[in-house]
């Protein structure tokens, strides 16, 4: 009879490497899911707009074609995703301080589509000045947002560049609409 190999006190059932395995794939799928979510719920106020009131709004002579905006914003949605995962993973805790900002500007995301494009119909010029004022947050928490990201995973910071970048880029279509519209 072969010794056992078991350790005294191991527990039996799935390994803790296959528990963390199951954890940290979770963890993914719960930041692609918010990701998409985010990013329905601005399909849902974009929609009928974009067909609508845009086709003829005066546009930015730097804005790009319709179908670019869809797969950009797919691939940032789930860069933005894998960089919060890969902050939470490093054990800051859902609530932590760069997860917090994270949460934040995902939610400044979320309140800018429909007031750029849901609400211009019912409140005219307003609506694109409060969503530049949105933009504009969105843009400043996301900085801080990455300043955040990058002590914790350098490959967070990084993920999150583009989107910065694109965040900038939409205000200066935001900023074009609001004073010519």
């Amino acid at each position: 009879m072969e010794p056992s190999t078991e350790q005294p006190g191991a527990r039996s059932g799935p390994s803790a490497a296959h528990r963390e395995t199951g954890a940290q794939v979770a963890g993914l799928a719960a930041f692609l899911a918010a990701s998409a979510m985010v990013a329905w719920l601005g399909t849902l106020a974009t929609v009928n707009n974009v067909n609508g009131w845009y086709v003829s709004a005066d546009k930015a002579p730097w804005t790009p074609p319709n179908w670019v905006f869809g797969p950009v914003w797919t691939a940032l949605y789930i860069a933005m995703a894998i960089a919060a995962w890969l902050v939470w993973r490093r054990g800051t805790g859902i609530t932590g301080r760069p997860l917090k900002l994270y949460w934040a500007q995902l939610a400044l995301n979320l309140a800018w589509t429909p007031l750029f494009f849901g609400l211009y119909p019912v409140l005219g010029s307003l609506a694109l000045w409060l969503a530049l004022a949105v933009i504009v947050a969105l843009a400043i928490a996301l900085a801080f947002t990455v300043m955040n990201f990058g002590p914790v995973s350098p490959a967070a910071g990084i993920l999150l560049l583009p989107y910065l970048s694109w965040v900038i880029f939409a205000g200066t279509l935001n900023i074009w609409a609001a004073i010519n519209n």
